[in-house]
């Protein structure tokens, strides 16, 4: 297949291209500018020259948008304004693109986010759950997802990313360091619902999301068995041999990190409902699996 990808320098991006790679499909690289890239393979072409001449798109098999500012950061008037716009700019030159092809993809897979079902201790959400507008998060992604959907006539997967664990980006690295400096425990009550991912699993979904025609519309791209912060942290705890004893108050984190702290104090219990249906298997569908991997050395 002849794939391309927006965001593709990012943390889930550059596990894709490897993953498309070694499948030999054909990887193109969308950028604000030209990157320089490892893999002759992969062949890059900027916003600016899909502008003026869509050629080097003509016929691609599958579009997939990563891309967007990343909410790891105090959210501020203008962090919050860029993490809106930096998206929704995005999904607009797709959409344009889209629009402007001749030869059209069969599918466009946008990455969005499990924060529109809201947070809940005990509710469990799939993708027939209602929307829950009820922070900038959310706001975010239903503005997000609304826009995507300006694409007519090719299928499109919304896939609403859960937190994706790998040992060279993403959340794991800072989750797991107080761990292995001996002070790691429970995040505020600890009852908050972590749904979460394996970098190796979300390339898959991708990938089977591409190849089955009868996926479309909201995915959760997350494991089949969230858990707790308390019960993952004594998961993390065991695969690294360290011990699960010292909370942190949550006052802490909201002092830290303002709004962002609730990524980490509020959850929800996301099911990849979609997923299972349609008979993906995934490699890592417990937390003990996935900590296992990622602590002794694989890696991911």
């Amino acid at each position: 297949m002849k794939i391309a990808i927006a965001g593709g320098t990012g943390f889930i991006g550059k596990h894709l291209i490897r993953h498309f790679l070694q499948e030999r499909h054909s990887v193109i690289l969308i950028s604000r500018r030209y990157t320089e890239q490892a893999d002759p393979n992969v062949r890059t072409v900027t916003w600016a020259e899909l502008e003026n001449n869509t050629g080097s798109l003509e016929g691609v098999d599958a579009i997939v948008n990563l891309a967007g500012e990343s909410i790891n950061q105090r959210w501020t008037a203008a962090a919050k304004e860029r993490i809106l716009q930096s998206r929704l700019d995005t999904v607009g030159r797709i959409v344009s693109l889209v629009d402007r092809l001749q030869a059209k993809p069969s599918v466009v897979v946008n990455a969005s986010g499990m924060s529109i079902y809201g947070t809940s201790e005990t509710e469990e959400f799939d993708e027939s759950s209602p929307k829950r507008i009820t922070d900038f998060l959310a706001d975010t992604v239903e503005k997000w997802e609304a826009a995507i959907d300006r694409i007519r006539g090719v299928r499109v997967v919304k896939l609403r990313v859960g937190v994706v664990l790998g040992n060279d980006g993403g959340a794991f690295p800072k989750m797991a360091m107080p761990y292995k400096l001996w002070v790691g425990g429970r995040i505020g009550s600890g009852r908050q619902v972590l749904s979460w991912i394996h970098i190796r699993d979300m390339v898959r979904l991708i990938d089977f999301c591409i190849r089955h025609d009868g996926i479309s519309g909201p995915v959760n791209a997350t494991a089949p068995n969230p858990v707790t912060n308390d019960e993952f942290g004594r998961a993390l705890g065991r695969a690294l041999g360290r011990p699960h004893l010292f909370p942190v108050p949550a006052f802490m984190f909201n002092l830290l990190f303002g709004e962002l702290a609730v990524l980490l104090l509020e959850g929800q219990r996301v099911i990849p409902r979609v997923l299972l249906r349609h008979g993906f298997e995934f490699e890592y569908p417990t937390i003990e699996r996935a900590l296992t991997a990622l602590t002794k050395g694989g890696s991911d």
